[in-house]
């Protein structure tokens, strides 16, 4: 290989001239004509045994040579971009100049590389740490939550169906006299007051005991989906089989026993406490971390290439998709069904992405400008501590990924730390929360349907 040239055409654009010897072209061709030799047939010659001189007078001595370019160029080309000590950003767009057996291949490439930024005014920069304390609410609240996720479910036959309840009925509606499809249900499981069927229907189970047969009266939201039942009145015969309710465990120190390491209720409120506040403290933490970093990003100077943001975009998809696929989704599915084009979705990320990519280049000059180091120990360290994370052996991972790449990262965390060590950071309290008045329960039940713009519609079989 031979870099013949290298001229920066724009600003982080270059243009690489590259030649590859005749001799390795040559060779790189004889690889490919060995290779596809068997598929071509020669008139007068069974398929594959026809002479390369004749096969090559026949369709030609450049029969051969798209797969020996595309088998010399990456290499060729990332040789040409190390001699010119470049680092891309983009894929090149690539241009044959020449090729032949005589002279070998010449081709150009051109592609954007990685900006030159400057950060000015990181040192001394002020940011407010908002100073949380958990309190007993917070407390109480996660032990509710924690009694929630510990409640069995009991059939009720002593009482009538309530909000919370979960109701097991048949129903079937009726418009104008006449059952519509899509309107009939059998044993299903409605919870009362969760908005899944259309406003009005939940309400008016409530009340009713197991074994009632009664009429729900409702009208169609004006908008709702199906067109043929929006703004149309309608009668559902509802037989009401069964009453399901949470029973919550009591808060004591048996509960405590059975959902914890802890004998006594009271050991496992300062543990809640405790968490709470760890959590409460890390959220701080990173409040200032955020406000710092977006700080730097405004001093952050340099022409950024779009296609930096374009491949972290492309990176935030792939991550997207990988989570869908988690749930038994693909991407062309979840577009069907939010009605989004790939473009459009595309551009919800984009903000985020610019942001991303402002910060590791903002953050990677404060790295080269206060000459931060990482030591080998400290990358051994992460090593191990990434194997333990992903359950795999520590040469694994460096298989993996490069010591490079991580002490690059370890770096850039460093970055960080230096910024917040050499920040003003004034505290302050959390302003206290003032306790919301009681709501009468009708006004409540309101409030509710206003928070629930999913309540104008039914289940999948209403």
């Amino acid at each position: 290989m031979s870099l013949n040239s290298s001229n920066q055409v724009e600003t982080n654009k270059y243009e690489l001239e590259i030649s590859v010897a005749a001799d390795v072209f040559g060779a790189a061709v004889d690889k490919a004509y060995r290779k596809n030799a068997k598929k071509i047939s020669v008139p007068g010659f069974r398929k594959g045994k026809a002479p390369r001189s004749i096969v090559e007078k026949m369709y030609g001595e450049g029969l051969f040579f798209d797969d020996a370019i595309n088998d010399v160029m990456p290499e060729a080309y990332m040789e040409a971009v190390k001699e010119a000590d470049l680092e891309p950003v983009s894929a090149p767009e690539v241009d044959v100049v020449s090729a032949s057996k005589q002279d070998g291949l010449v081709f150009k490439a051109v592609l954007f590389v990685k900006p030159q930024v400057n950060v000015t005014d990181y040192k001394g920069i002020k940011a407010t740490k908002t100073v949380n304390t958990a309190t007993a609410a917070q407390v109480k609240s996660e032990l509710e939550r924690m009694q929630e996720r510990n409640a069995r479910i009991i059939t009720v036959d002593d009482r009538a169906a309530a909000d919370g309840d979960t109701a097991v009925i048949d129903f079937e509606g009726f418009v104008d006299g006449t059952a519509f499809a899509g309107g009939k249900g059998e044993g299903h499981e409605l919870v009362l007051g969760s908005g899944q069927f259309i406003p009005g229907f939940e309400e008016q189970v409530v009340g009713h005991n197991t074994g009632d047969e009664f009429d729900v009266n409702v009208t169609f939201p004006a908008e709702y989906h199906a067109e043929e039942l929006a703004g149309k009145e309608a009668v559902f015969k509802v037989k009401l089989h069964e009453i399901k309710a949470k029973e919550l465990p009591e808060l004591d120190d048996e509960f405590a026993k059975d959902v914890s390491e802890f004998d006594t209720l009271e050991e496992l409120k300062k543990d809640v406490k405790k968490k709470l506040q760890e959590s409460l403290d890390k959220a701080s933490e990173t409040e200032v971390e955020n406000a710092l970093v977006e700080a730097v990003i405004e001093h952050l100077e340099g022409e950024i290439p779009d296609c930096m943001f374009e491949n972290r975009i492309d990176e935030m998809v792939r991550d997207f998709e990988y989570r869908l696929q988690a749930q038994g989704m693909n991407l062309d599915m979840y577009l069907k069904y939010t009605g989004m084009e790939l473009a459009s979705f595309r551009k919800t990320f984009r903000e985020q992405a610019q942001k991303q990519v402002k910060i590791r280049l903002a953050l990677e000059k404060i790295v080269e400008l206060e000459n931060i180091q990482v030591d080998d120990e400290t990358v051994e360290a992460e090593y191990k501590k990434m194997a333990e994370q992903y359950g795999m052996e520590a040469d694994k991972v460096k298989e993996l990924i490069s010591a490079d790449s991580v002490k690059e990262d370890l770096a850039v965390n460093k970055a960080i730390d230096f910024i917040r060590e050499n920040a003003e950071i004034e505290e302050k309290k959390a302003a206290a929360k003032k306790k919301a008045p009681a709501k009468k329960p009708v006004a409540k039940k309101a409030a509710k349907k206003d928070e629930e713009p999913k309540a104008d519609e039914t289940s999948e079989e209403a």
